[in-house]
């Protein structure tokens, strides 16, 4: 049964993207059953079980206390403040199922071995996302089997918005890169490496099951570049190489492969697959983008108000496409319907105090991360580390643009990447003494 809720945990993480990116209030409830049907699993088993926990550890308290601000606002907001409490109601269920996902996570990823097979669950789904984007991207005349979605020269997968697809995608690689740095061969502080040391560490990659890896990463950043996301390429590459450049200095025993590895995302991925899969549409896309022709920069400027006048409690969850046309100084194009700003966003819908317990966590995992690979000399558990550190300044960078954490698949699997951080920091490996 212990087996059982934990296939049924990696199955759900590779559902979420299908129906939609689980962006449509449906979907998400249709998510929401699966996880509130594991949970009530888990509870049974708890009970019959004495030696199985209900409860996660105590270290993992600060995502509990974070999404526990986010409910009681929701609550209080349902009855006072909230211009739309339908909505708000709807905000209040799907943080009520992550918080019974992140309770699952806690507890039954508990081993370095739980935690490398939840990470596989995440890249398997990555590359179906991304072969599934691609195919379609690369036939134009198909309609997606799924939802019947027509799909234009911009990637999009299961999801309704192609940077929706390419945060999704980013986080897989983050994570992705993580476990492919945990694989490699270690220094044992055996001092520095020789050319002939370093060559043969490579082939090793090479010519060993992390190939198998290695080819999945590719996939999925074809699909990243067939996102043609600005912001969505941007993120992860600059995530990677901020994080890359500080595991220089504080990487405890790093790997002989470690620089060759990062180089080869710049230059096989981003430089050859680039070129062959037409990243300059990508370059041109971001040359072409300015103030001038963007609005997002004055939805951000007529939110402010709405911040100031609501600063404690916000607008209502979910309620910023009722609550912003009221402030909005100037009709622009499109319909904006979201921010295209989470932070703008949360702290519209949420109020300020919310927001900032929410950045908290965020900011204290990503410091969890920092001294796990200071500090920890299990590879995994640094190699995890290193990829949710990535994975978190991506989102950071991506997050001040768009609103991915809109989407339940990405939020959801969000949270999941700061569960891991905490995990990777504070799981205390069980050592087999050997007597003679």
């Amino acid at each position: 049964m212990n087996r059982l809720i934990f296939v049924l945990l990696c199955g759900i993480l590779f559902l979420l993207p299908l129906p939609l990116g689980s962006y449509r209030p449906w979907a998400i409830l249709a998510m929401g059953l699966l996880i509130s049907a594991t949970f009530i699993t888990h509870l049974v088993y708890g009970a019959i079980n004495n030696n199985q926990s209900l409860y996660p550890p105590l270290f993992s308290w600060p995502v509990f206390a974070a999404l526990g601000v986010v409910i009681a606002v929701c609550a209080v907001q349902m009855f006072t403040v909230s211009v739309d409490p339908f909505q708000t109601k709807q905000m209040l269920l799907k943080t009520s199922f992550m918080i019974l996902f992140c309770w699952l996570i806690f507890i039954y990823c508990n081993s370095a071995g739980r935690i490398k097979k939840l990470i596989y669950a995440v890249i398997c789904a990555g590359v179906f996302q991304a072969l599934y984007a691609s195919y379609l991207n690369l036939s134009p005349d198909v309609v997606s089997p799924i939802f019947g979605y027509k799909h234009t020269d911009r990637a999009i997968g299961t999801f309704t918005y192609s940077n929706f697809l390419a945060n999704y995608l980013a986080l897989c690689l983050c994570l992705g890169i993580g476990v492919l740095v945990s694989e490699l061969k270690r220094n044992n502080g055996k001092g520095i490496n020789t050319l002939k040391q370093t060559l043969r560490a490579w082939a090793e990659i090479l010519l060993s099951s992390k190939i198998v890896l290695r080819i999945s990463l590719i996939i999925i950043i074809v699909a990243l570049i067939l996102t043609r996301s600005r912001m969505g390429n941007s993120a992860f590459f600059i995530a990677l190489m901020v994080v890359s450049f500080l595991a220089l200095f504080v990487y405890n025993n790093k790997p002989k492969a470690f620089k060759f590895l990062i180089v080869s995302f710049f230059i096989i991925d981003l430089i050859i697959i680039g070129a062959i899969f037409d990243v300059e549409k990508v370059k041109q896309r971001i040359s072409e983008t300015s103030i001038a022709s963007e609005t997002r920069d004055e939805v951000v400027r007529d939110s402010i108000p709405l911040i100031l006048d609501k600063p404690l409690l916000g607008s209502g969850g979910g309620t910023f496409y009722t609550a912003f046309p009221a402030y909005q100084s100037e009709p622009y194009s499109g319909y904006y319907d979201n921010a295209h700003n989470d932070y703008i966003q949360f702290a519209v819908e949420l109020g300020i105090p919310a927001t900032a317990a929410l950045g908290l966590l965020v900011l204290y995992c990503l410091w969890l991360c920092v001294a796990t690979m200071r500090k920890r000399k299990t590879a995994l558990f640094q190699g995890v580390a290193f990829g949710c550190a990535i994975a978190i300044i991506d989102m950071l960078l991506h997050s001040s643009v768009d609103y991915s954490l809109q989407a339940g698949a990405n939020s959801m699997l969000f949270m999941v990447i700061l569960c891991l951080a905490i995990l990777s920091n504070k799981i205390v490996v069980k050592r087999v003494r050997s007597f003679k």
